[in-house]
């Protein structure tokens, strides 16, 4: 059984995330202790606790300490099988989050696996929104074989949550990757969205031209699209994808109240510059989520990143107690070396 100190480093949920998930693959039990330990609220929530559970359904496993609060999980898993989930999520927990939970081990079922997420959020504090994840981290995985298909029935905001999402998973063969040449800049795609309640407001219109007095100062391929929908609560969203010739760059950031909404696309424009300008193939949020699919290829991969997070060295190091291999770090460029 391996081990896991859930208070290393930035003692996030990630780490439970990432050892519950390799311990299904890997078909290795493992302990998961002080969960989230230096956190405001230690312990299991919501979103955390519903990781945990689907990812013992996917794989027939046995779950110690799976409730609310608890800074503890024992996990032994069995074989993945494909199965059909239905989330029910009572808060606003992220969507996308879970999907980082469930995504990987669903990869390795004998047939697609559908889930249905009914409630949550799709856009909240802490986590990818939901167009970064379909259009960024997801368009990444594809250059390693994985796909993906999604359908958004409902947007959800925080507090009130109330999203409806169907995924659909394939099994999947992972490719290694090579990303260190960005290549030339193909359009740079705006989508800035809100609630249908703030359509007279014009927020979406707004986050877009603060974004756009950024951007518009250089000659760039811009595509834009503003967007409403039905929502339980009042909230938006904006999320910038550059598309390269080789790989694909995003930044993103959530409307706040008192916040004029001319400031959130300026706010995102300028993280979005900031990454951009960087000659790394991948975005500092990205980097440490595509970790895990790198050492499971089981092949040499190497990437070159923008910034080395405490998620990133938190991941390495939770995947280098799983998976036979090392990762190297020369400055910001990183290669997953498999032991023979």
């Amino acid at each position: 059984m391996i081990e896991i100190d859930g208070n290393y480093l930035e003692s996030g949920g990630q780490i439970l995330r990432a050892a519950c998930a390799l311990s299904a693959i890997k078909k290795i039990p493992c302990r998961v202790f002080n969960i989230r330990k230096s956190r405001p609220k230690p312990g299991l929530q919501t979103q955390h606790l519903l990781g945990v559970q689907n990812i013992a359904e996917l794989c027939n496993g046995f779950l110690e300490g799976d409730e609310i609060g608890s800074e503890e999980i024992i996990f032994q898993p069995e074989e993945i099988t494909a199965k059909n989930l239905h989330l029910r999520i009572k808060t606003a927990g992220s969507i996308t989050l879970l999907l980082q939970s469930l995504l990987p081990v669903s990869i390795f079922a004998p047939i697609p696996v559908k889930i249905h997420f009914h409630g949550g959020g799709t856009d909240v504090p802490f986590s990818p929104t939901f167009d970064y994840f379909r259009f960024v981290f997801l368009k990444i995985l594809e250059k390693m074989g994985v796909k993906v298909e999604i359908d958004i029935l409902k947007r959800g905001y925080y507090p009130a949550g109330g999203s409806e999402i169907k995924a659909k998973i394939f099994p999947s063969k992972l490719n290694p990757l090579k990303l260190f040449k960005k290549g030339e800049l193909q359009k740079i795609l705006i989508i800035s969205g809100a609630s249908e309640s703030l359509k007279k407001q014009k927020v979406a219109e707004r986050q877009l031209s603060g974004a756009k007095n950024i951007l518009g100062k250089f000659k760039l391929p811009i595509e834009e699209k503003t967007e409403y929908y039905q929502t339980n609560c009042p909230g938006s969203q904006i999320c910038m994808i550059a598309e390269f010739e080789n790989t694909i760059v995003g930044t993103d950031n959530l409307g706040q109240l008192g916040k004029p909404a001319e400031n959130i696309g300026r706010e995102a424009a300028l993280e979005f510059m900031k990454e951009g300008q960087k000659k790394a193939c991948l975005d500092k949020y990205l980097a440490d989520q595509l970790l895990p699919y790198l050492a499971l290829s089981g092949k040499r991969s190497k990437i070159e990143v923008s910034e080395i997070t405490n998620h990133f060295k938190t991941n390495i190091w939770v995947i280098e107690k799983f998976l036979n291999g090392k990762f190297e770090t020369t400055n910001n460029l990183i290669s997953w070396i498999p032991t023979p």
